[in-house]
């Protein structure tokens, strides 16, 4: 069902649905529920659900086959390193270019 989080409702149903899938609960070549279906799970409309079920499209996690329905794809795209482990990514890069600059500094200044 969805929450009154201030979140639109179709993000928040991609998002369960997308952890359904990272998380194994949709197999690969699992279809989903239908439309009708996820509409009546989550207590939403149809474009609601559509518009969740495209966002997902869009990021390489399910392909629709016309008159069959929609399905996990195969080579679901691994997913993306959470936000802290990307800052976290780029302090180390800044520390690299840092200490790089410093090493080029000193060979520089040796010739």
């Amino acid at each position: 069902m969805v929450k009154n989080t201030g979140q639109p409702a179709y993000l928040q149903i991609a998002d369960e649905l997308r952890q359904q899938i990272r998380g194994g609960s949709l197999a690969p070549g699992t279809p989903l529920p239908s439309t009708a279906q996820l509409a009546e799970q989550y207590d939403a409309s149809l474009s609601v659900v559509k518009m969740a079920v495209g966002l997902l499209r869009n990021e390489g996690l399910v392909i629709g086959q016309q008159g069959k329905g929609v399905f996990v794809r195969d080579d679901v795209p691994p997913a993306p390193p959470p936000a802290d482990e990307l800052a976290e990514i780029r302090l180390t890069l800044r520390d690299l270019s840092e200490r790089l600059a410093k090493v080029e500094a000193q060979l520089s200044d040796r010739r």
